[in-house]
């Protein structure tokens, strides 16, 4: 069965952050039972099966599960996933009274409480794990532990915020995730019951998530910036009867500082980003002659470092003289060529170079605003999202180009190939991700005439916001 995508890299990636125990199960319902015979790798039950079995045959044993209404134990799994209606004696509640509940119509009320797919639409059910790319799914099934799922819930909530609320039936639990999620077009997770540990084999700690196809991207992405941010699998403990002060983001401890950024005068501190070629200067040199003055933190980065600053001295002796020019000034090719093949070290350099940054930052705003509180103040920041400093900022601007135009760009300024190029794009956060960050998105993909009217556009914009924020 051809598939319309390559989920192995996003599915090994989710694997790695999240340390997964298992296989996400791709899920797929089929509208004709033929359609199976289509499937790579089938395998069909030899007995008669419960759906929770054949879950864990494809999350643990690296299985392709097929089945139709007839390789099924009973009605129960196969009307949940509307391949077959229940019985009667199910309908007015004796199935469920005879173990799960007191009376026929607690079992009459448990009944009509399960989700379940409509019926009429599906002959078939296919399940694979998701890495092998064996065909498109509808759902994903995902199991992990509560430490492993809450940090899948914040990364689906990352981006468009939204409450999730999840259910449990009972008995028959698989419906709150499996069925729910078919009929809600939402991810939803559940407890598996006492059915799916017994025959499912889940585990104690397991809980279980189903995911629309569509929104695993959401989740992957989610997953990263969380991990960017220091929000990682397994969590690190601070202590119990510790001073967890300094294990808190600093946006929690940092209310102050960021107040005093930020000033009770009528400054507007504008955050520009983008990302390389996409040509963040020429809009920020608009913007300084529209009357925006700039404080760019390339400039910053480089006088951190200069010799005899607290920075330089840190890096010297933390990286030796290797990276030293002639004159000893810090020859940021050699650093870069060292940082760039090794994340804990550039982790280290960061170290040393943002709170010096920061402490910079802090003097040339307050001194801007000190001579002009109107001012609006741009600061160019070009890793602004990855360094996660959007909370810094009244507002962000992006400045975008689409990939294709990055490269041509960078393979015109620096005489490299195509393939060179976007190599240097793949090491930073695409261009398209960082849209959703952004207050506001300048284009600059067409002529300069146009992203001057942009520009213009904007300023008209941020005069308006910076007006009703004094009259407020």
């Amino acid at each position: 069965m051809a598939t319309a995508r390559d989920w192995e890299k996003p599915i090994r990636r989710m694997e790695l952050l999240l340390r997964l125990k298992s296989f996400p199960v791709a899920f797929k319902m089929l509208e004709n039972k033929e359609a199976l015979s289509e499937i790579p790798f089938m395998r069909r039950p030899e007995n008669k099966m419960t759906m929770c079995q054949m879950i864990t045959l494809v999350r643990n044993f690296d299985w392709t599960v097929g089945a139709d209404l007839d390789n099924f134990l009973s009605p129960m799994c196969p009307s949940i996933i509307g391949l077959t209606d229940i019985p009667d004696a199910v309908k007015d509640g004796t199935f469920r009274s005879i173990v799960w509940v007191q009376t026929k119509e607690d079992g009459k009320k448990f009944e009509a409480s399960i989700p379940r797919i409509p019926l009429g639409k599906y002959e078939a059910v296919v399940m694979a794990p998701l890495v092998y790319n064996p065909f498109d799914p509808d759902i994903v099934l995902i199991y992990a532990n509560p430490a492993q799922m809450i940090l899948l819930i914040n990364a689906l909530q990352f981006e468009d915020y939204e409450v999730m609320e999840f259910s449990c039936v009972g008995e028959s639990s698989c419906s709150d995730a499996i069925a729910k999620c078919y009929l809600t077009g939402k991810p939803s997770m559940t407890i598996p019951c006492y059915g799916e540990r017994r025959y499912g084999h889940a585990q104690d700690e397991d809980l279980v998530m189903a995911i629309p196809a569509g929104m695993m991207d959401k989740a992957l992405r989610g997953l990263e910036m969380l991990y960017r941010r220091g929000i990682r699998y397994p969590i690190s403990y601070a202590g119990a009867e510790s001073d967890v002060t300094k294990a808190f983001p600093a946006a929690y401890g940092g209310i102050e500082q960021l107040e005093a950024l930020r000033g009770n005068d009528n400054r507007l501190l504008l955050g520009v980003t983008g990302g390389i070629a996409t040509g963040k200067s020429t809009v920020s040199k608009m913007l300084e002659e529209l009357g925006a003055p700039l404080i760019d933190f390339d400039v910053l980065a480089r006088e951190v470092v200069e010799p005899g600053k607290p920075a330089y001295e840190q890096i010297k002796a933390f990286f030796g003289e290797q990276v030293l020019a002639e004159d000893g000034t810090i020859d940021r090719k050699k650093l870069s060529d060292i940082v760039f093949q090794d994340m804990e070290k550039r982790k280290k350099l960061e170290s040393f170079t943002h709170p010096q940054i920061g402490v910079e930052f802090f003097q040339k705003a307050t001194e801007i605003a000190a001579a002009d509180p109107n001012a609006i103040i741009q600061v160019g920041v070009p890793l602004l999202v990855e360094a996660n400093l959007q909370h810094l900022f009244h507002k962000i601007l992006l400045v975008y180009t689409p990939r294709e135009t990055q490269v041509e760009r960078l393979v015109e300024r620096d005489s490299i190939t195509k393939v060179e190029a976007g190599r240097i794009l793949d090491a930073q956060l695409p261009i398209d991700e960082k849209v959703g960050f952004a207050d506001f998105v300048i284009n600059n993909e067409k002529d300069l005439a146009e992203t001057e009217k942009q520009v213009e556009d904007l300023w008209k914009k941020l005069k308006k916001i910076q007006a009703e924020k004094q009259a407020g």
